[in-house]
């Protein structure tokens, strides 16, 4: 077997397992899961009907490129959120989930020949994808912390001069998971200087770039940051999903888009992996690229969950609100996330991830220890309960709270 993968560390979610593993939580009280980023609002049935009613595709192979209509409603969603007009046919591909290209994209991308550019960049705390693709791409991760002090802005000067040489591919997620952190035009710009001087790509997560919370100012976009300061581009290539912004983490539908020089070499490398998406899924995701409207609630059902929560939490948890996403990333009371998540599933039977999990000891330091990340992914009800039971679990931690 690839040796490779006994690099490979345990899942956040293998860890959370075996940290519960021989707690009893209060029956009497309900379970409430905010660890995992799964969408719990219901699917649309625009969407559903629209996937039955391509069913009758399952008879035929898809190509890997996709179908023209899907590529087409894809550009075109871009061209309304971005603002920024993209070839269907050269700059754009439909995906099985923004976590599979985000995977296979290092696999395209890094040149990890013996003296070629084996370093993969990528924030501290991370999603978890990032480091496993770049190990079994043979590259090196370095992971560049996140850190309060630096409102968890990736700070580029913290990466040595002579690692740019080697570096093949930044990975960088905006809105961030877990933070809900934006980047902004200025950061943009210092990272395409950096990428335009030492010529690596950058891989630019958008998942969460539909959750947010006044309607008619989203979040900033790699491809529309890259418009606004006069750049084509060269060395970009954005991935988005339909997960979150409709609600169909089942489908595994996602979009790639960027260069098109390299979408050329990362669709020939996906026509050897095999991940065509099915003409029923396609059909789907073009019902979903071509509506706003649900998207729209599903923003308003966020920025609810929102509003109620965070007066629960704000005086027995640190934290500030996210720029977007669906998360709060919190600092827990005494310190040791593990410990707090691990009481708070005993006592109040509310899950949530410790964020040492989600992170790497790098600059002596692991960014994540300390805070939790509490998703606000289940009912109104559900989440506000969960809250008055962190609260009560927190207040244990701090008596004078």
């Amino acid at each position: 077997m690839n040796p490779r993968l006994d690099q490979l560390h345990p899942y956040p979610f293998q860890k959370l397992r075996e940290l519960f593993a021989g707690v009893t939580p209060d029956a009497g009280l309900s379970p409430i899961n905010l660890s995992i980023g799964e969408p719990k609002h219901p699917t649309p049935q625009f969407i559903k009907d629209a996937l039955i009613a391509g069913l009758g595709g399952l008879a035929n192979y898809p190509i890997t490129q996709g179908s023209d209509a899907l590529r087409v409603a894809i550009s075109a969603w871009a061209e309304r959120r971005y603002g920024v007009k993209l070839d269907p046919a050269t700059e754009v591909l439909p995906v099985n989930g923004s976590r599979e290209a985000l995977f296979a994209f290092a696999q395209a991308a890094v040149d990890s020949s013996r003296h070629g550019r084996r370093t993969v960049i990528s924030p501290n705390p991370f999603y978890q994808i990032y480091e496993g693709a770049a190990l079994l791409a043979g590259a090196r991760p370095f992971f560049l912390n996140t850190l309060p002090e630096n409102g968890f802005r990736m700070d580029w000067s913290r990466v040595p001069e002579d690692l740019w040489e080697t570096v093949s591919l930044v990975y960088v997620c905006s809105p961030g998971n877990p933070t809900g952190k934006v980047m902004s035009l200025a950061d943009w710009q210092e990272l395409f200087a950096l990428s335009d001087a030492h010529g690596f790509v950058i891989a630019a997560d958008e998942c969460y770039s539909e959750i947010y919370f006044e309607e008619g100012q989203p979040p900033l976009g790699a491809l529309t940051a890259a418009q606004q300061l006069g750049r084509s581009n060269k060395n970009l290539v954005v991935f988005n999903s339909l997960s979150k912004r409709s609600n169909v983490p089942g489908l595994r539908s996602g979009m790639v888009a960027g260069d098109a020089e390299v979408m050329k070499k990362f669709l020939l490398y996906r026509t050897y992996h095999g991940s065509a998406m099915s003409p029923a899924v396609q059909a789907a995701s073009v019902a979903a690229w071509n509506d706003e409207a649900h998207v729209i609630e599903n923003r308003r059902q966020y920025a609810e969950k929102f509003a109620a929560v965070m007066p629960i939490l704000k005086d027995v948890l640190a934290f500030d609100a996210p720029d977007a996403a669906f998360y709060l990333w919190a600092r827990v009371p005494g310190g040791d996330d593990a410990a707090f998540a691990r009481g708070l599933f005993e006592k109040q039977h509310v899950t949530v991830l410790p964020g040492s999990y989600l992170a790497r000891d790098a600059a002596t330091v692991n960014p994540g220890k300390g805070f939790v990340r509490i998703a606000l992914v289940d009912s109104l009800d559900a989440c506000v309960e969960a809250a008055k039971r962190i609260a009560i679990h927190a207040r244990t931690l701090t008596p004078h709270a």
